[in-house]
C-alpha cells in the first residue's frame, strides 16, 4: 500500500478515536481504562470506512471520504446536543418514529452555542481534511486487492483479540463488558465502555435482528431495613394478596414467566402503616405537570401551588430522573411504578396490556368514574391509545374535542383553560378520578417563544433573574391558575375535604441551563443527581396539618404511596418502586443505572461513591444495589413484553377489568 493511502487509512482510523475522545471528556468529564476499548473498537470503523472509500475511481473516492468524516462529525455533535438536553444518546428506534429529539429547534441551537468549543473541537478534523486534502497528502486512487486483503485480515483478527477480551476480562459484575456488549441493552453504559459508534452498531444490529436481554444469575440478597419513623398497629400487615407462587411456579410451562414468578415471590412486600387508607374513599385528581419542580413553587407567584405544598405532604428529597423518551417515561412511570423498556417507546409498546393498579382500572372498580386530560395534540406519543390501555373511559384532548373549548392553536396550551373547561364533566360525579397531562410549563423559555409566559411576562419582569428563568416562573403561574380554579370549584361544590390533588413532573425543566435552574434554587446543584431534585405534592382538604417527609423518593414510587393512601388492596411485589410512607429502604433510581440510597449516591458512569455525611457505601453494598436494580430494569421489561398481569390474573382467577 502506498504512503499516502496508508495517510488516509490513519486519518479515519483517528476520526473515530478522536472524535470518541472528546465525546467522552464532554459527557463524561473523565477518561477511565475502558477507554482502550474504545479505541480497540474504533479502529475497525476507520479500516472500513478507507475500504469503501478506496474501491472506485478517484472522484468517488473522494466525494465518499468527505461523506464519511462529515457523517462521523455529526453523529457526534448531534449527539451531544441530545445528551446536553436529554442526558442520553440517540436511538434509533426514536429516530424512525419521530418523537422529541429535533423538535424544538431553539432550545437545539442555545445548547449547541453553549457548548461551541466543544463543537469546534469536533468540526476540526473536516478542516484538517479539507486542508491535507489541498496539500496532496492523500492518495483516493485504488490500493491492490492484496494489500486490502492483508488490511482487512489484520482488522478482523484485532477485532476477534479484542472480542476476546470483552468475554474474558472483568466478566463478574452485572454491569460487566460482557453483559452489556452481549446481554444488556443499556445505551448510555454501552457508550461509556465501548464508544458511541460500538453502541449505535449494537443498536441497529438489534433493532434488525431483535434482541432479548440473557438471564444473568444473580444474588437476590435483601437490603430492606426499617429507615423511617413510621408507626405501626400491633398485627403488621403487608401491601400484599394472596398468591401461592409455588402453585404458580410448578405449574407454569413458560419459562419466562415461571421465572418472573420465581422472582416476584422472593421480593419483600411493603408494610402498611400509619397513613395506609387515609384517604379511603376520597376523589382522585391527579396532574403529571410539564417539567414542575419546587423552582415552581412561590408564595406570592404561584400561590395555589405554595399552598398544596404548605398544607400537605412535603417530600423534600424526591426526585424525577429524566430518562430517555422524557415526558413519555416520565409519565410511564409515574403512572405504572415500572422503569421503561431502553431503546423503544414503553407508553406505546404498551398498548393492549392489561394494568390492574392504573388509577383508572383501580378505581372504577370501586364504583369511581375516570376521565383523562391533555392540552396538547390527543395522539402525541400514541397517548390516546396508552390512555385506552390504562383504563380510561374518556380521553379529551386537543383536535378530538378539546379544541372546541380551548384555544389549541397557541404554544403552549393554557393549563388554566383546560382545567376551567372540564371541571364541569366530573364535579358533580359522587365519585371521581380524573387525569391531566400539562402543557404549560413547556419549553422555549421566552416570552416570544412561549405564549404562556407571554400571558404572564407583566408578573415576573421585574424579578432579578434571567430572561428564561422568569419565562420558567411565568409558564408555571398558568399551572397554579389552573390549580386555583380547581380549589375553587371544588370548594364551591363543598368538595376540598373529599378531593385529593396530587401532582408531580415528568422531568426537570431542561429547557434551562443548570446556570439558570441554580439562579431558582435554593441551593446549587449539580447535573448529574441534583438537577433532577423535584417537586411531589399531595394535598386535600381533609388535612389537618402537614406531613413532612424526609425519605429519598422518586416518581417510581408515585403510584405504591397513593395506592397506600387510599387504602388499595394492592400487591407491593408487581411494582417497582415503593411506598414511601412505609420502612421500605429508599432507592432512586437513574437512567444510567447511578443512584441514591440512603447512604449515599452512585454514579454508574464514574464509579464514585459519594457518601451522605457520616454514612456511607460499601463496594459489596454497591454491587448489591447493581443487582436490584439490574432486576427493576429486567422485570419492567418482560411486564410490559409479555403482559404479565393479565396473564397472572388469569391463572389466579381474578377479575379483569378490560
Amino acid at each position: 500500500m502506498r504512503k499516502k493511502n496508508l495517510y488516509l487509512l490513519l486519518f479515519f482510523i483517528l476520526l473515530f478515536i478522536y472524535e470518541e475522545l472528546v465525546f467522552h471528556l464532554a459527557v463524561f468529564d473523565t477518561i477511565t481504562f475502558n477507554f482502550v476499548y474504545v479505541i480497540l473498537f474504533s479502529i475497525p470503523f476507520g479500516v472500513i470506512a478507507f475500504l469503501i472509500s478506496n474501491m472506485w475511481n478517484k472522484i468517488t473516492n473522494i466525494i465518499l471520504s468527505y461523506v464519511f468524516v462529515i457523517a462521523v462529525m455529526l453523529l457526534f455533535i448531534s449527539n451531544l446536543i441530545y445528551y446536553k438536553v436529554y442526558l442520553s444518546v440517540i436511538s434509533i428506534y426514536s429516530m424512525i418514529n419521530g418523537g422529541q429529539a429535533f423538535e424544538f429547534m431553539g432550545k437545539i441551537l442555545s445548547t449547541a452555542f453553549e457548548n461551541w468549543f466543544v463543537i469546534i473541537a469536533m468540526i476540526l478534523p473536516i478542516v484538517t481534511f479539507i486542508v491535507l486534502h489541498i496539500l496532496k497528502i492523500f492518495r483516493f486512487e485504488k490500493s491492490t486487492w492484496a494489500s486490502k486483503g492483508i488490511l482487512l485480515v489484520g482488522t478482523i483478527i484485532m477485532y476477534v483479540l479484542t472480542i476476546l477480551m470483552v468475554n474474558f476480562a472483568s466478566t463478574k459484575e452485572v454491569y460487566s463488558n460482557k453483559n452489556l456488549y452481549y446481554n444488556i441493552h443499556s445505551p448510555l453504559l454501552t457508550v461509556d465502555k465501548f464508544g458511541l459508534v460500538t453502541m449505535f452498531r449494537l443498536d441497529i444490529q438489534r433493532s434488525l435482528f431483535g434482541f432479548s436481554e440473557k438471564e444473568i444469575d444473580i444474588s437476590l440478597d435483601d437490603l430492606s431495613t426499617s429507615v423511617s419513623e413510621v408507626g405501626y398497629a400491633e398485627e403488621v400487615k403487608f401491601n400484599a394478596l394472596e398468591i401461592d407462587w409455588n402453585k404458580l411456579i410448578k405449574n407454569e410451562k413458560d419459562s419466562t414467566i415461571k421465572s418472573m414468578h420465581k422472582y416476584f415471590s422472593t421480593v419483600e412486600p411493603t408494610k402498611q402503616n400509619k397513613y395506609t387508607g387515609m384517604f379511603k374513599g376520597k376523589n382522585l385528581v391527579v396532574f403529571v405537570a410539564e417539567a414542575f419542580s419546587p423552582m415552581a413553587i412561590d408564595k406570592d407567584l404561584t400561590p395555589n401551588l405554595y399552598k398544596l405544598y404548605n398544607e400537605g405532604f412535603q417530600f423534600d428529597n424526591f426526585y424525577t430522573p429524566l430518562f430517555p423518551v422524557s415526558t413519555a417515561d416520565g409519565e410511564y412511570i409515574s403512572d405504572t411504578s415500572l422503569i421503561p423498556k431502553e431503546g423503544v417507546w414503553s407508553i406505546k409498546h404498551i398498548n393492549g396490556n392489561y394494568m390492574p393498579y392504573s388509577y383508572a382500572n383501580v378505581f372504577e372498580n370501586l364504583g369511581y368514574k375516570s376521565r383523562s386530560y391533555h392540552n396538547n395534540t390527543y395522539t402525541y406519543y400514541n397517548r390516546d391509545t396508552y390512555l385506552k390501555t390504562m383504563g380510561y373511559d374518556s380521553y379529551l384532548a386537543c383536535w378530538n374535542g378539546l379544541e372546541k373549548r380551548i384555544n389549541c392553536r397557541v404554544w403552549p396550551q393554557s393549563d388554566y383553560q383546560m382545567v376551567k373547561t372540564t371541571v364541569d364533566d366530573y364535579i358533580k360525579n359522587d365519585k371521581f378520578i380524573t387525569y391531566y397531562m400539562t402543557v404549560s410549563g413547556h419549553l422555549e423559555y421566552s416570552p416570544s417563544d412561549n405564549m404562556m409566559t407571554s400571558w404572564n411576562w407583566d408578573k415576573v419582569k421585574n424579578l432579578k433573574y434571567s430572561t428564561a428563568a422568569k419565562s420558567y416562573i411565568a409558564a408555571n403561574i398558568e399551572f397554579d391558575k389552573a390549580i386555583g380554579e380547581l380549589l375553587k370549584r371544588l370548594e364551591k361544590e363543598g368538595k376540598l375535604e373529599d378531593t385529593v390533588i396530587v401532582i408531580s413532573g415528568d422531568h426537570y425543566p431542561y429547557g434551562l441551563t443548570l446556570d439558570e435552574v441554580n439562579e431558582l434554587s435554593s441551593y446549587k446543584k449539580d447535573r448529574d443527581f441534583e438537577m433532577h431534585h423535584m417537586a411531589f405534592l399531595v394535598w386535600s382538604g381533609s388535612m389537618e396539618e402537614p406531613v413532612k417527609v424526609e425519605k429519598y423518593a422518586s416518581s417510581l414510587d408515585i403510584l405504591p404511596t397513593l395506592l397506600n393512601l387510599f387504602g388499595i388492596e394492592y400487591d407491593s411485589r408487581l411494582l417497582m418502586g415503593t411506598d414511601i410512607m412505609s420502612d421500605s429502604r429508599p432507592l432512586v433510581i437513574y437512567s444510567n443505572r447511578s443512584f441514591i440510597t440512603d447512604n449515599c449516591r452512585y454514579n454508574s458512569l464514574t464509579g464514585k461513591i459519594i457518601s451522605h455525611g457520616d454514612k456511607t457505601c460499601t463496594k459489596k453494598e454497591v454491587e448489591k444495589i447493581n443487582n436490584i436494580i439490574y432486576n427493576k430494569y429486567k422485570y419492567s421489561r418482560l411486564i410490559l413484553e409479555n403482559d404479565y398481569y393479565r396473564k397472572l390474573y388469569k391463572e389466579l382467577g381474578w377479575k379483569i377489568r378490560n
